[in-house]
């Protein structure tokens, strides 16, 4: 429930922001406030601002005092009002259409990173640490594996698909929480996404572009087939092809 529960307090900040309830200058409510007027503990609350921060659209303090606290400090507009809505968005989509983007723009990203001399993917080999530590839960190194894909997107250095991947991973993680929550040995399938995570990134950094192409795809639709999400996949809409046909 407390992978869940952060996102509803980011939602209920975006729809906010996006109606314009909320505007810069305007602070928001403490995280006891936020916590108890949603029904979530403030753990989630921090995950959702923390989010709402690295989107440059608040700004938090510590401490006591009119500075502490968070802060609106950018209104939604353009690009990043049209991410936020697909943030909001993309919880109805259909499963199947949420995997086949995400192929789609991750093979994408694989290719551009692989192909590019003076790519930089120091943020992934960071995060690709961060989840080697024994202490993690499944919710604590699902979020790595979600800022790792989302790090190789922004690297690609290509705005639009690292938006794309901003605005669709709530429901990203949505998927594969669930999948993790029936997965009978968590540890052994953490192993297998640490190891399939660092062949991506090798494959990258040596210029592969075919093989990170590959991993990429394997790892994608692995995971999706190991938990079993095919059988609450909607037939009509089939996972695309991302290989190139002969």
């Amino acid at each position: 429930m407390a992978e869940r529960a952060w996102r509803l307090v980011l939602e209920h900040i975006e729809r906010d922001l996006l109606d314009g309830r909320l505007g810069p200058g305007d602070r928001l409510p403490s995280e006891r406030e936020l916590a108890a007027s949603l029904g979530v503990g403030r753990s989630s609350v921090r995950e959702a601002l923390r989010v709402l921060e690295v989107m440059g659209l608040i700004r938090t303090a510590t401490g006591s005092g009119p500075q502490s606290g968070a802060i609106v400090i950018a209104t939604p507009s353009g690009g990043m009002s049209a991410l936020l809505r697909l943030q909001v968005a993309a919880q109805g989509f259909p499963l199947a259409d949420v995997v086949g983007t995400r192929l789609v723009l991750e093979d994408a990203v694989a290719a551009s990173l692989a192909a590019d001399t003076a790519r930089d993917t120091t943020e992934a080999h960071r995060v690709l640490d961060a989840m080697d530590a024994s202490t993690l839960t499944p919710g604590e190194f699902l979020a790595l594996d979600a800022q790792l894909h989302l790090s190789l997107a922004e690297a690609s250095g290509n705005t639009v698909i690292a938006a794309m991947m901003a605005g669709l991973r709530t429901a990203i993680e949505s998927y594969v929480q669930a999948g993790s929550e029936v997965i009978a040995d968590w540890d052994a399938m953490a192993h297998s996404l640490r190891a399939e995570h660092r062949e991506i990134v090798t494959a990258i950094d040596a210029g592969d572009a075919d093989r990170a192409r590959a991993l990429v795809r394997a790892h994608i639709t692995g995971y999706y087939i190991a938990t079993g999400l095919t059988r609450v996949t909607d037939s009509a809409s089939p996972i695309p092809e991302t290989e190139p046909r002969n």
